[in-house]
Order: C-alpha cells, then structure tokens, then sequence
C-alpha cells in the first residue's frame, strides 16, 4: 500500500501529469484538496471511496489513510499545483513515517509556471534576472528570521508571492524600496480555471488595478523586470558561433 501525494497542477485538467493521471484512475481511495483542485481532474477515476478533505482536519484525513492501508489499498492524495510547495504535505508525512505506511510524491505544475505561460513570460532573462524567489505574506503563519519580505526584496529577483493578495499595500510598501515604482507587477486570479483574470501594472499603480477588480483569494503576485522586458542580452544557448557538446 502507498499513498501518492499527487501535484494535480493549478486548476486546468490537462495540467496533471501522465503519471499523476494514472494513479488518479487507478488508486481505489481518494482523497482530495476539493476547495482547490476541480473535480474534473478526478475524471475518470474508478475509485471505490472518494473524498473532499476540504471538510476534514489532520487527524480524520490521517485516520482514512490507516483504514485504507488496513486493507491494503492504495491512496491518491491529490493537491493543487506542486505539492511540495505550500501544500501542507508534510504535516501528512510525519505520522505516516511514525505509522510505517509507504509514500510517495508526485509532482505537479505549479501556479508560478501557469502564471508565466498566462502572461507569456520567462522569468530567467539574461542581465535582467537568474533567479526566481518563492515565498508567501506572512499572516497566520509568521515567516523565519531572514525569509521577511523586505530582506527577500534586497536581491531584486523576480518574485513569485503567495497568498498575499489581501495585503498587496503591504506588500508594495515593502517591495518600493528595491525594486522602485516603476517595476512591472502582475497579480493573477485562479490562474488557468475557466474565471482566470488578471491584472498588470507597476508597483505604483496596481493597487487601484487590483481592487477594480475584486481579487481577495486564490490569486498569485509576479513582481520582477522580467516581465514584459524585451531589452536583455541573448543567451550562448543559440547564439551563432557559440560551440557545445550537439552544436559542434
């Protein structure tokens, strides 16, 4: 028996993986992330118990996992995006550790990758940025000494926020220092499901931008020159002239 910590991507069905897809289709119980993974990522699935761990806390989530590993079943525990980042996974590991019960993670696409297609961006220009910060607003859980907003935004990387969008005037106050208000920023809304909507702007004006349109929840902010810059150097990669191992 294992169970299959399954990154079912950010909300588009066909952004699972093949593999993520499979175990989903086969795993006779399942139990999923229901307020943030759509039940049509589920499609398919020939699964003899399903169920929403929306309305489910720790220990009755953990308690389904024994029953399930009693009988020998396999489990698809199925998370939005990447499961590894920010989906409360290892909270869930722990005691499987302690129980003896085998697992297994099953990457996803994240919502940083959904927001960059959806803007149509890298995130890596040459010159421009080498590095992509992941990182959240502290709220209920408070951030380790060093990883605060102000110290992350001295880098000047292209950054990726979580679960911030309720405090963006917090955030920019924070980022204006480092970045300046004319940084592009753009703050995306659920992110590849049928409602996605999104905003841009610089940090000087898409606060106003961002209440015209409502955003309070599920949405990602993207801050960083990166974005909409077409003035960077071209990389070696594909540059003429330019030898490697397959372009002799």
């Amino acid at each position: 028996m294992t169970v299959y910590f399954i990154g079912a991507g950010p909300g588009d069905p066909e952004l699972i993986t093949v593999k993520g897809q499979r175990l989903i289709r086969s795993c006779p119980v399942i139990i999923y992330a229901g307020s943030l993974v759509p039940e049509a990522v589920l499609h398919g699935h020939c699964a003899s118990q399903v169920v929403n761990s929306a309305e489910l806390h720790l220990e009755q989530i953990i308690d389904l996992i024994k029953a399930a590993d009693a009988l020998g079943q396999d489990v698809a525990r199925v998370h939005s995006g990447d499961p590894s980042l920010y989906g409360a996974i290892g909270e869930q590991i722990r005691p499987l550790r302690e129980l003896g019960i085998a697992y297994e993670i099953v990457p996803g696409v994240t919502a940083t990758a959904a927001c960059a297609a959806l803007l149509g961006a890298e995130l890596t220009l040459p010159d421009i940025s080498q590095s992509v910060i992941l990182t959240r607003y502290a709220d209920k859980t408070a951030m380790p000494a060093g990883e605060e907003l102000s110290s992350l935004a001295r880098h000047r990387a292209t950054m990726a926020i979580h679960l911030g969008v309720k405090h963006l005037a917090e955030i920019i106050e924070e980022l204006l220092p480092h970045y300046g208000a004319d940084c592009p920023i753009a703050v995306i809304h659920r992110a590849t499901w049928p409602d996605q909507d999104w905003v841009q702007g610089t940090l000087e004006d898409i606060l106003v931008k961002v209440e015209s349109k409502g955003f309070r929840r599920t949405a990602l902010i993207l801050v960083g020159r990166v974005l909409g810059n077409d003035h960077f150097s071209e990389s070696s990669l594909y540059r003429a002239g330019h030898a490697h191992l397959y372009r002799p």
